[in-house]
């Protein structure tokens, strides 16, 4: 097997897909790390894998299974593997998927909701997005809607956040925050709305969080708009009993969602 440098063909097309214009016109994107890897190929995401020749031996479990299924296994240089890499230190194996995310409308799907969606408005951050996307993974929310002016999710940063979640449940990325609002509300999902002075407080909102609902998460800089805390439902706040003033995000939706999870499940 050939190993390929830094200037051929082929890595030099797939580092363009550090590029969001270049994702979308080519509908694929790099998923880099064991974790993003590991998940691409067990949910028959991946195209593609790129290893670098060094790191071979330590990754021969992923390259077996690639083989098994029939996915063409590239060697790199160690230059190559940084040149595709978006991270200091390169991890040294990639897989190339088609990109993940799915329509409001497919997301939602057309019977009644059964547990909870996530729903983060302008979150412009790659990380906090990853990072809500795993746990919302992890709690087992049905899918996360990207609202507004958010980042992509295959983003490099973000996909490496997730930690391979990304592949795991429905992601959505919808521009219209009013669209995506008025959605939830046709389909009679009520909305809660993260707000330090919310008139309910999470650990009396039992009753809201055992029936279908959404969560509604602002980003780290701005939290959610008037308008968008006026069209949810209840504005739910986190009791703090020490001496910090707030949460961020990811600790603050991570309280929320585990809520969720207990309540809909016990």
């Amino acid at each position: 097997m050939d190993v390929l440098t830094e200037r051929s063909s082929r890595v030099v097309s797939l580092t363009k897909l550090h590029r969001a214009a270049v994702r979308r016109a080519e509908n694929r994107f790099l998923a880099e790390g064991f974790n993003a890897v590991d998940a691409a190929l067990t949910t028959g995401s991946a195209q593609q894998l790129l290893v670098r020749a060094d790191d071979e031996e330590r990754h021969a479990g992923l390259i077996e299974r690639a083989g098994r299924s029939g996915i063409a296994v590239h060697r790199l240089t160690g230059r190559a593997a940084a040149k595709l890499s978006e991270t200091t230190t390169a991890p040294g194996i990639f897989a190339v998927c088609e990109l993940l995310t799915v329509g409001l409308g497919d997301a939602l799907g057309d019977g009644p909701a059964q547990g909870f969606l996530v729903v983060a408005v302008e979150a412009n951050d790659p990380g906090n997005a990853g990072t809500l996307i795993r746990c919302a993974d992890a709690m087992g929310a049905d899918a996360v809607i990207l609202a507004g002016r958010s980042v992509d999710p295959h983003n490099g940063k973000c996909v490496r956040a997730s930690a391979g979640s990304i592949f795991h449940l429905p992601v959505v990325r919808d521009p219209d925050v009013d669209a995506v609002l008025s959605a939830l509300r046709e389909r009679g999902i009520p909305m809660l709305a993260t707000a330090a002075d919310g008139e309910l407080r999470l650990d009396a909102a039992g009753p809201q969080l055992s029936a279908p609902h959404a969560w509604l998460f602002g980003n780290e800089a701005h939290g959610l708009s008037d308008a968008v805390l006026a069209a949810a439902d209840h504005r739910v706040s986190i009791p703090l009993r020490g001496r910090a003033e707030s949460l961020n995000l990811a600790a603050a939706s991570a309280i929320c969602l585990y809520a969720s999870a207990a309540a809909l499940t016990g």
